[in-house]
């Protein structure tokens, strides 16, 4: 049949126009990476052919032998990456290169401005590889069929970056892709076979398919076969990487085989390679990244680890194979024994998935335990990217509760900032004779968490508290209420009880205190009306003159602003505020004979103590007014 013409030239999105801007612009570094993600995307949509024809064998068109060819034609000046997989369609072209997900190219324009204006390393991370080709070459053209339909479905899309592309119907007899850069000038080094060579098996040693170039003659050999049909040779080794002996691999392999998977350039933190075997075997290659990437908490975004049934490619974000909370984790499941025709739906039901994942869970937390006790420093790097990831974990995962707060980092009052470095072993083996408890404060921020009065007592007796500031920590309180037989605690819930901690005498201070400032407690309970529970003398205090407590199975009133910060209503309950006797300024409040001048005062009293936890004022005005009005008596008094 012939082909109906049918040319367009379209305008890029405005997204697109931006990432191209910035390629053809200020991209200089790594130009080799263009060719790691050309033939990555090969190799892509080779394993997506063999999936798919898994339900229909006629996808394959009587050529099973999937394969990547990389040509160059120095008399063109072009450099060719073509495969025989799956292919493209034409609203297929149009959906994956005219458009990309806005939301994933901001945080890529954002992420390649200023300093990091040259590190064309970030682009596989984006889901932008395709256009990395523009780092090396001034017009791209692709041609490209989907495998089932008939040769006058070919479709070629050509642009030189500028802001608009063609999009022409043609014919191609084969299914697949071709991939031609028109490189620039001064770009020709891309020309050269061996440093072609040199690349694919730097990136694509460890691709489960053959790579070919065409083979290289010389002298009179090259000059009998000049006439002959190009004759190709395998340029990598093709063989899945995971499936190779350890004996076999070196460091350096395993480092460029988590750069292909994970498209990060730096290396991995650590890794483990196992070979399950018995009843259900199955092959792990598990890696832990350093850094965290844009999109660890986008809901949205899917995460997961690349799942393999027998060397065939089955699933690129298999989410089940890999608890929420380790979703960082990058790396390959092979197994032997799943169900080849798998799908989304039946790895949500499958006993094997369970057991892999348990397996992969186990594995990880084996890697970070040894990183844990082997190299403080490097963990301690690792905490600053994921730990608010791994908090996560104790309420998804209660067989590997105890294990996971382990594993956990805090800030405490004894250190002099605020990075998370102490583990509760350790906060267990500094704990005063007589403590049974963990003691905490969850709070909006580092500062007010460090700086809340409901610490100045433990300060006073030297008794360590866990800083908590993450928005994640009010979730995992709230799950890990134990470790090791010790119960956590928090400091601003119920009537404080220090145990052994609390001398005698104190107990016996605040029962007097109680007794005789009996009538300020109820002026303050009159003046502050429905906006507290009760007001009662405090324990916890030593230079604060009050504070706001809830009730011991409450919720704090940190987990209060956090639900209200994301639009979700929190059960009411009103504070009890606590009070320091001893302090100057509620001496002089209990002196106080003016019933207005006093109303005004508790209220002050109160607002204070809410700001100094965190909290927003309902009347921020009425508090700077009463304030002013203060202010203004003691200048008037002082004159």
């Amino acid at each position: 049949m012939t082909v109906e013409a049918h040319k367009e030239t379209l305008e890029f999105k405005a997204e697109v126009s931006q990432v191209l801007d910035l390629v053809i612009r200020s991209l200089y570094s790594n130009k080799e990476i263009f060719l790691r993600e050309l033939v990555s995307n090969a190799s892509d949509a080779a394993e997506k052919l063999r999936f798919e024809a898994l339900s229909d064998g006629g996808l394959y068109e009587g050529d099973a032998e999937l394969r990547i060819r990389v040509e160059v034609d120095k008399d063109a000046g072009t450099l060719t990456i073509s495969d025989n997989g799956i292919g493209l369609g034409r609203q297929e072209v149009m959906d994956t290169i005219g458009s990309i997900a806005s939301s994933g190219t901001r945080r890529f324009v954002e992420a390649l401005s200023g300093e990091n204006a040259k590190d064309s390393t970030l682009i596989g991370q984006f889901g932008v590889g395709f256009y990395s080709a523009y780092i090396v070459a001034d017009k791209v053209t692709l041609i490209s069929r989907r495998a089932g339909l008939s040769a006058e479905h070919g479709v070629c899309w050509e642009s030189d970056g500028r802001g608009s592309y063609t999009l022409e119907t043609v014919e191609k007899t084969t299914r697949g892709t071709d991939v031609i850069l028109h490189l620039k000038e001064d770009e020709k080094e891309f020309l050269d076979s061996w440093r072609l060579r040199s690349i694919i098996g730097k990136f694509s040693d460890h691709l489960a398919l053959p790579v070919e170039m065409r083979k290289e003659f010389y002298g009179e050999e090259a000059e009998a076969k000049k006439d002959e049909p190009p004759e190709y040779e395998q340029v990598n080794r093709g063989t899945a990487l995971w499936m190779r002996p350890k004996s076999e691999l070196t460091e350096a392999d395993y480092h460029d085989f988590y750069k292909h998977v994970s498209h990060d350039f730096e290396p991995p933190l650590a890794y483990a390679h196992n070979r399950v075997e018995g009843s259900n075997e199955y092959t792990t290659l598990l890696y832990v990244p350093k850094k965290a990437p844009w999109d660890l908490f986008d809901r949205d975004q899917k995460h997961g680890v690349k799942l393999y049934v027998k060397r065939v490619f089955i699933m690129d974000e298999a989410d089940k194979l890999m608890p929420h909370y380790l979703r960082f984790v990058k790396g390959v499941v092979d197994s032997d024994d799943l169900p080849l025709n798998v799908s989304r739906e039946l790895l949500q039901h499958n006993r094997k998935i369970d057991t892999i994942r348990q397996a992969n869970t186990k594995r990880i937390l084996s890697v970070l335990e040894t990183l844990a006790t082997d190299d403080a420093e490097k963990y301690g790097a690792f905490w600053d990217e994921f730990g608010r990831v791994i908090k996560e974990g104790p309420a998804e995962d209660f067989a590997n509760k105890e294990r996971l707060a382990g594993l956990m980092r805090f800030s405490t009052t004894p250190r002099d900032d605020n990075t998370q470095r102490e583990s509760l072993d350790a906060y267990i083996e500094r704990m005063k004779e007589g403590q049974d408890k963990i003691y905490y404060i969850t709070a909006d921020s580092a500062a007010a968490a460090r700086h809340s009065p409901h610490l100045e007592v433990f300060r006073k007796k030297g008794v360590e508290v866990v800083l908590l500031s993450d928005r994640v920590d009010e979730w995992l309180v709230s799950h890990l209420t134990e470790y090791k037989d010790k119960h956590f605690q928090s400091v601003t819930k119920g009537d404080l009880n220090l145990g052994e901690l609390a001398d005698k005498d104190e107990k016996e201070a605040k029962e007097k205190a109680a007794a005789e400032h009996g009538s300020l407690l109820e002026r303050l309970k009159t003046a502050l009306g429905e906006r507290v529970d009760a007001v009662r003398p405090s324990t916890r205090l030593v230079d604060s003159p009050a504070c706001l407590v809830v009730g011991e199975y409450d919720m704090s009133a940190n987990l209060a602003r956090v639900l209200k910060a994301v639009g979700q209503n929190a059960p009411d309950s009103k504070p009890t505020l606590e009070v320091n006797f001893d302090h100057l300024l509620v001496k002089r409040l209990e002196a106080e004979t003016d019933d207005t001048r006093f109303n005004d005062l508790a209220l002050i009293l109160f607002d204070q103590a809410q700001l100094a936890e965190g909290g927003q004022l309902d009347d921020p005005a009425g508090f700077v007014g009463r304030i002013n009005q203060l202010m203004l008596k003691m200048m008037l008094a002082d004159n």
